[in-house]
């Protein structure tokens, strides 16, 4: 790739995004004197420029194989960029505020190829130790992982099979499923067990356990089990009434 001014001063000035920006004080080359310059870091390359308006920076320093530290200056917040070599240059910058000298000397000391080849040795690292780690612990002992059964030996415990429809009186089930319940107990809706449980309505008696068969098989060809309650004790509440009115004296209505 061959760089000239042009190529330079364009990169410097476009709109691809700077890791930092700001106003620095350089200290001359031959004269002790500082002046005032923007500073943008852009990659490995500090351009400054005379001011922050210029199109043109008036100088730029590639940061390969130099040091950034700070330095010994009558200024406060100086430091420098040094570079190895008897007859190499050191630049010395001053910030305006303690804030703004880390910020730049955090950034330029990342700004290196070297240090970027340093972050990805020390990932990939990091990445191959993470792998052997995991490839370690899956081939463990045998006894650290167990494969998931399947089939009838899934569960070394299976509740008994429930009946598909349960008899019931007043919405209520007259037996209970519990493994080793007495079936002639019931559970009402599932309450409580040791609560009282109200009164079955007269005059039909509870189901014994011999007539849950047959229980259970006229609830299921029955669509509502509180239906076929209601129209039988209905019929029931009918035929009381009529004999009664039968055994009224006088005239009926």
């Amino acid at each position: 790739m061959k760089l000239n001014e042009r190529s330079l001063a364009f990169y410097a000035t476009c709109d691809s995004p700077a890791d930092n920006a700001g106003f620095l004080y350089k200290r001359g080359e031959r004269h002790t004197a500082y002046h005032r310059r923007w500073f943008v870091l852009k990659g490995n390359m500090l351009f400054y420029f005379e001011e922050r308006e210029s199109r043109e920076p008036v100088g730029v320093i590639v940061l390969e194989g130099c040091t950034v530290e700070l330095c010994d200056s009558a200024e406060a917040f100086a430091f420098a960029i040094r570079f190895g070599g008897a007859k190499s240059r050191t630049y010395v910058l001053v910030a305006e505020s303690q804030a703004a000298m880390e910020a730049w000397v955090k950034s330029l000391s990342r700004a290196s190829f070297d240090y970027m080849r340093l972050v990805v040795r020390e990932l990939e690292k990091q990445l191959e130790e993470m792998r052997s780690g995991t490839a370690g612990g899956c081939q463990g002992s045998p006894t650290s992982w167990k494969q998931k059964p399947s089939g009838p030996e899934q569960s070394p415990e299976r509740l008994p099979a429930l009946p598909a429809v349960l008899p019931k009186e007043n919405g209520c089930a007259v037996w209970n499923n519990a493994p080793g319940g007495d079936p002639s107990l019931d559970t009402c809706c599932g309450g409580n067990s040791s609560e009282e449980r109200p009164r079955p309505l007269a005059p039909h008696r509870r189901a014994s356990s011999s007539e849950a068969g047959s229980a259970g098989a006229a609830a299921a060809e029955s669509p509502s089990t509180f239906c076929w309650l209601h129209e039988r004790y209905g019929r029931a509440v009918a035929q009381l009434r009529h004999e009664w009115l039968e055994r009224q004296p006088g005239p009926r209505l």
